[in-house]
């Protein structure tokens, strides 16, 4: 009788403690300074695992089986180390975390990446939709269980929140704002008393369950999202808040956006062939929309939908996959269709501002001699 082994199937994206298990493992050995409780990383060793650490690779006091003597810690967060050193405070101090922004700034990536750096584990994760509801942040039933034995704590499922209370670890909720009140307000008691009460069991141990050292929370909200089912101000004061802003460098956005645009091509089994120029191009026209001012100084009228760095990522992205597996032609010449899908999205209204984007600086590029720029506005038709 033949046995058969069967290989674990391929996962599209791994979780960053598994992605980065490495640089984890190493920091963990490279830093033995003071933890807060429960830390899996010294809040130095989190932060440099977030920003990197620089060109110059880091060394371990002494060898530890398993773990390279010498890493450089590569950045994965593009952004102010001040915000990273912030959060990282936060987190020690066991405040909650809300990180806010535009959509596609990074905040859920900075929320995985912080809670796989204290705690080595980002998957205690709810995610906020209109449709959560308090079992997301308190508990469930296994109403099997419950049927057969009545409320016991064996029949209790604990939520994502209550399981990171039990073992000290972080707990994230993703798009908070887009919960709903009362049920956004199943945190405060959680965030202030470091507690949860279960009333089914009233009269055993398991009544009142108690965070243990090292248990907080990091919370997303998008900006624009204000208004869907705004926080009460009691569950506000239980956060610290810090903004996550777009980047601000042009060439960090590029370098991020081909970084990522490489590795979601090299998932879908093609070669990455965006050239530097279309790259710096793409870059440019999202800047330009997103800021409302091109780099020249000249006034654009921005969409009302969001020229995020992510959406710029899966332009690259898709140019690259159209090239590899299309023969789509010049990736320049398919940057007009894929920027009209891109600011359609919201409003209509957002196609003619796209147009008055090709009419002024495009133009105007286009007659200073840029090549590239004139190439685009030859295809000014593509976004009729």
């Amino acid at each position: 009788m033949t046995s058969t082994v069967t290989e674990a199937p391929a996962r599209q994206v791994l979780p960053a403690e598994e992605r980065y298990a490495e640089e984890l493992a190493f920091l963990a050995a490279y830093d033995s300074g003071p933890r807060p409780p429960g830390w899996a990383l010294t809040p130095k060793a989190a932060v440099t695992f977030i920003c990197g650490s620089g060109d110059e690779p880091l060394s371990l006091p002494e060898p530890v089986k398993g773990v390279p003597g010498e890493l450089t810690v590569a950045p994965k967060f593009v952004g102010e180390r001040s915000l990273v050193e912030r959060c990282v405070v936060t987190l020690a101090g066991e405040r909650g975390l809300l990180l806010v922004g535009e959509p596609g700034t990074a905040k859920s990536m900075l929320s995985e990446l912080l809670a796989a750096a204290v705690s080595g584990t980002s998957a205690l994760t709810v995610q906020g939709t209109a449709g959560t509801t308090e079992d997301a942040f308190r508990y469930g039933w296994n109403y099997a269980l419950l049927l057969a034995q009545g409320p016991t704590p064996q029949a209790l499922v604990p939520s994502p929140v209550l399981t990171a209370m039990r073992s000290g670890r972080v707990a994230r909720v993703e798009e908070i704002t887009r919960c709903l009140p009362e049920v956004q307000d199943a945190l405060v008691s959680i965030l202030s008393d470091r507690r949860l009460s279960v009333p089914e069991l009233a009269g055993t141990d398991e009544a009142t369950l108690s965070a243990v050292p090292g248990f907080t929370v990091i919370a997303t909200a998008n900006l624009r999202d204000r208004g869907v089912s705004e926080m009460s101000a009691a569950l506000k004061r239980r956060f610290n808040f810090e903004t996550v802003a777009p980047i601000a460098d042009a060439a960090a956005e590029t370098e991020l956006i081909r970084r990522q645009a490489t590795a979601a091509v090299e998932r879908a089994g093609a070669p990455f062939s965006v050239d530097d120029a279309v790259l710096d191009t793409l870059v440019t026209v999202f800047r330009d929309l997103r800021s409302g001012r091109s780099a020249e100084g000249w006034d654009v009228e921005r969409p009302s939908t969001v020229m995020s760095t992510a959406e710029a990522v899966q332009v690259a992205a898709s140019l690259a996959i159209s090239t590899a597996y299309l023969s789509a032609g010049e990736p320049l010449d398919l940057v007009p269709g894929h920027l009209l899908g891109v600011v359609r999205k919201d409003d209509a209204a957002d196609h003619a501002r796209l147009l008055g984007y090709w009419d002024g600086p495009v133009r105007r590029r286009a007659e200073d001699g840029s090549a590239t720029w004139r190439r685009l506005w030859d295809l000014r038709e593509t976004v009729r």
